[in-house]
């Protein structure tokens, strides 16, 4: 099992983002193109995002869905290549961690949907042991020893590995897809909304296992999730995303405490809160912009009660507000309140 950065290490994020971008080409065929005498279409993602996790700890991104999160979770593990920018794993670029098979079996990542990601024809033992075995980590009876031993971390019983997929609960099925992510020894977790399939007792759970293996064993979180009193829970730091750049970012307990950003607010306003019945909220209005055509100016401005000329055809740059960046012309100018 790995074990928890010792401070030496600390000074070294695990994973930094550096201006990253990302690219899709959503146009149709060339000679469809060139008889419509249409210009090529691309979907712009990821729009210049940066952000850095320490270990031990969680970096948490959340917003509304197509806002580029799971986009950012794909291209941190590797499954997809930036178009722009940089990924780093452990002061190294990620392409040079991943052609190291010793560094590369240290980040791994858990899936939303524990359904459709584990093989329904494998029995579990199966399923937990492909990485022990791809990674040369044990044995004959080294591999059934260690994945008793995983799925006993994870809450379930050495005997479940004789079972398939099917014949477990959503909430065992994503206890499974944990255990197979620290079958490689992994320190570093891309969580790419671990409990959004589940039920709300059941993702209860999960969490607490999660908060549980990361106290233990010293693990490092990407926590990718639209919901934001998951993300209260698990998160030291926090970036809210907008159309496919990072708005707001900072410890979690500021942001959430006093919120900046006009879409962080509103966002805020939408989580559940027993003492505020009756009082009344400002719901997020209007829909999320296109990204193959962005407004021009802040993406954000159609929908923001705060915006201006300016932000109608100026884009905002980040900037630091003591331990938070806020991306928003109406905070730089002190409209934000």
């Amino acid at each position: 099992m790995p074990e928890a950065p010792s401070p030496a290490t600390r000074s070294t994020p695990v994973l930094e983002a550096v201006g990253l971008s990302r690219r899709f080409d959503v146009s149709r065929p060339f000679l469809q193109r060139v008889l419509a005498r249409e210009r090529r279409l691309f979907l712009r993602a990821v729009d210049d995002v940066s952000f850095a996790i320490e270990p031990g700890t969680t970096m948490s991104l959340v917003g509304e869905s197509g806002c580029g999160k799971s986009t950012v979770a794909r291209l941190a593990v590797g499954l997809l290549a930036p178009s722009a920018g940089e990924i780093r794993f452990e002061g190294e670029s990620l392409a040079a961690a991943r052609a190291d098979p010793a560094r590369r079996r240290r980040m791994n990542m858990i899936f939303q949907d524990p359904y459709a990601s584990l093989n329904p024809r494998w029995l579990v033992r199966e399923i937990v042991a492909e990485p022990i075995r791809a990674f040369g980590l044990a044995s004959g009876a080294g591999v059934a020893a260690r994945v008793g031993a995983l799925l006993a971390q994870v809450g379930l019983a050495a005997t479940d590995g004789e079972k398939y997929p099917h014949e477990f609960s959503g909430g065992q099925r994503q206890r499974i897809s944990i255990a197979r992510a620290l079958a490689s020894e992994a320190s570093f977790l891309i969580c790419d909304e671990p409990t959004s399939a589940l039920d709300v007792s059941v993702q209860a759970q999960i969490l607490n296992l999660m908060r549980d293996l990361q106290a233990r064993l010293g693990l490092t979180y990407l926590f990718i999730s639209h919901n934001l009193a998951v993300v209260r829970h698990m998160s030291d730091r926090l970036g809210v995303m907008y159309l496919g750049r990072i708005v707001e970012l900072g410890p979690a307990e500021t942001v959430f405490a006093a919120p900046r950003h006009p879409y962080t607010r509103l966002l805020l306003e939408a989580i559940p809160d027993l003492e505020r019945i009756g009082q009344p909220r400002t719901p997020v209005g209007g829909e999320v912009p296109s990204p193959i055509d962005p407004p021009p100016g802040c993406a954000f401005h159609p929908r923001c009660p705060l915006a201006n000329a300016r932000c109608r055809t100026e884009r905002p740059e980040a900037i630091a507000m003591g331990e938070v960046q806020v991306a928003c012309h109406a905070v730089a100018e002190g409209r934000g309140g």
